[in-house]
């Protein structure tokens, strides 16, 4: 059974994981960050899911914190100029369907 919100996470990593190479050039504890969070998205929805009530509405805006955190670092990313704003534009609309999915798991 699909999960929408998990395939979309899992679709974000895909698409970040040739960026953190890239960056782990400049900043390998940022691309640590990185990693971790949006690990830390599909783990957390992915047990969410498997959760009622409160605990899965926690989880889902713990997921909704970490999607917030990996957009954060790669906008630190283009502000030390690692890398240009086009190069995390897809990275960031990913980020955005994730958390407007995730966004309404926790309401």
């Amino acid at each position: 059974m699909s999960f929408l919100a998990l395939d979309n996470a899992l679709d974000l990593i895909r698409t970040l994981a040739p960026l953190c190479r890239t960056l782990a050039r400049h900043d390998p504890k940022l691309v640590d960050q990185i990693r971790r969070a949006a690990t830390s998205i599909a783990n957390n929805l992915a047990e969410g899911q498997a959760r009622v009530g409160r605990d899965r509405r926690h989880l889902a805006r713990i997921a909704y914190a970490s999607a917030a955190e990996v957009a954060a670092s790669l906008q630190v990313a283009v502000a030390w100029g690692y890398v240009a704003d086009g190069d995390v534009a897809l990275a960031l609309a990913k980020l955005d369907r994730v958390r407007a999915l995730t966004w309404g798991l926790a309401a």
